[in-house]
């Protein structure tokens, strides 16, 4: 998994290194936003293990969003998520902000054709749940003919454009005021790759996406949405997988002869 930090936005706190286990957020006691506090304090608290990562809102947090979604209980986060906690701002951003991508990551000359299962979904705004392919390069803007157009009247004609170089994505900025946040990050020129999230205008939020063995996945962390409490499926052991079809042919065994029991006796 990516190094990760969590940023908190208008505070004093400095950016905290996650690792793996959990960690207790609240308000600080004197008054200046979001900290680390002890789990029994803490308004949420924020899971790091094998599966990514996890919020989990205490019983009076008072108003969580993750990404302007109210939270009730506990969803897994995405590297870029804006987290809302009692109206303060916490982000979770990777250790490393995305790097311009070099001349050595640039492939010369002709590539392979790009498959087309990879794909730019939406997250937020005007394009939540739409899947936009890249198989061919795509223009951000507000002009008509834009690919994916964002008509809002500060935005660029021509803002940026998304590329396949390879297996990854090229963002590559066409003369923004703003550039794009990429996972939480301000950028110009970035290589992406799966489970990278993109924000233009602050709320039209996107996600790579890339196929896998066995179909399409995010690489990275899920949406963050809410999940009941139940036990860890990583936890099940493999032996109790296999006993459930042993089970169903000793029963229908059982029943065939209760069956032919019934039907002998009865002649």
């Amino acid at each position: 998994m990516t190094a990760l930090k969590l940023r908190f936005p208008g505070s004093s706190t400095d950016d905290l290194p996650l690792d793996a286990g959990e960690l207790g957020i609240g308000l600080r006691a004197d008054g200046a936003g979001l900290g680390p506090v002890s789990t029994e304090a803490a308004c949420v608290r924020v899971c790091v293990d094998r599966r990514g990562v996890w919020l989990t809102v205490g019983e009076d947090a008072g108003g969580v969003h993750v990404n302007g979604r109210r939270i009730q209980r506990v969803a897994m986060l995405r590297t870029g998520d804006a987290i809302f906690v009692a109206g303060h701002e916490l982000r979770l951003l990777p250790e490393q902000p995305p790097a311009p991508p070099s001349a050595e990551d640039v492939p010369q000359g002709d590539a392979a054709d790009p498959d087309p299962r990879m794909v730019l979904r939406g997250l937020g705004g005007r394009y939540h749940g739409r899947c936009f392919t890249l198989d061919r390069a795509r223009l951000i803007g507000r002009q008509s003919d834009a690919d994916i157009r964002i008509d809002d009247p500060g935005f660029a004609d021509r803002h940026a454009r998304l590329e396949r170089v390879g297996d990854r994505v090229r963002l590559i900025d066409l003369g923004s005021a703003e550039g794009s946040v990429v996972n939480g990050q301000t950028v110009r020129d970035a290589l992406l790759q799966p489970g990278d999230q993109i924000v233009f205008d602050a709320h039209h939020r996107f996600v790579v996406e890339a196929p896998a063995r066995g179909g399409m996945i995010t690489f990275g962390h899920g949406p963050a949405d809410e999940f009941d409490d139940g036990p860890d499926p990583f936890d099940v052991p493999a032996t109790g997988r296999l006993r459930l079809p042993w089970l169903l042919l000793a029963a229908v065994l059982l029943a065939a002869a209760l069956g032919a029991l019934f039907l002998f006796g009865a002649s």
